[in-house]
Order: C-alpha cells, then sequence, then structure tokens
C-alpha cells in the first residue's frame, strides 16, 4: 500500500461546557489556536499537540487528520489528495462513513471508523 500522508493530525472533543473544558486544557499548558468559542468550538494547542472543543455539534470523540495542513495549520505544499486517500483507503476494504466526492477538488472531507467504532474524520481544508 502506499504511504499515507493523512496531514495534521488532531482530537476532536464533543464537550458539555466550553468554557470548562478551555480553561482545564489551559492548566495542562494548551493555548487558544483558533475557533470562535461564541460559535462553541476552539482549537487548542500545546507545542506540536492539537484539540479541538465542539459543544453540541457531534456525539463522541472524533480523531481528526487534515491532509494539506501541517500542526501550524499551515499550507503544506506536497500532500495527498483526500480523494486519492479515499480510493486507497476503499481498495483496502475500509468502509466509508461518509465519502468525498470523487469528481471534485479541493476541499473535501470523509469519514471512517475503526474496529471499536472510533470515528476518524479525514478534513481537506484546501
Amino acid at each position: 500500500m502506499n504511504s499515507m500522508n493523512l496531514g495534521a493530525f488532531s482530537v476532536s472533543l464533543a464537550v458539555t461546557d466550553i468554557e470548562a473544558s478551555k480553561q482545564f486544557y489551559q492548566k495542562l499548558g494548551f493555548e487558544v489556536f483558533g475557533g470562535d468559542q461564541s460559535q462553541n468550538w476552539l482549537i487548542m494547542k500545546n507545542e506540536s499537540h492539537v484539540i479541538g472543543l465542539f459543544q453540541g455539534m457531534f456525539e463522541g470523540n472524533i480523531l481528526t487528520f487534515n491532509p494539506g495542513w501541517n500542526n501550524d495549520a499551515q499550507p503544506l505544499e506536497d500532500f495527498t489528495d483526500i480523494r486519492e486517500l479515499q480510493r486507497q483507503l476503499k481498495e483496502s476494504g475500509v468502509a466509508m462513513i461518509s465519502e468525498a466526492d470523487e469528481n471534485s477538488t479541493g476541499p473535501a472531507s470523509f469519514m471512517i471508523a475503526d474496529p471499536d467504532g472510533n470515528v476518524v474524520l479525514v478534513d481537506q481544508h484546501r
């Protein structure tokens, strides 16, 4: 199988109180890096570790990969397009929860689940 260049990695947490979660992760050294707390989502960072806090947007936590981005949300010059990643995964028998439109270009996403039901979101922003 070809190498899977998945880009930046973060954990997207479904939280019940975004302010309490923000304060907790700040105690662990995380700082707000992006997002909009008034819209119930924040991206927090501690060195190369990135977490997203999302209140009321989805159930359960999600492992998130962003092809085309590094951990500073800066574009990578060379990356594998999400449609190619999706094709490789489908060829290897991975079932899709949701799929990127293979006829599109640019931003797209797909979702899969590991054998234990942990959801993996692959979300390309460019």
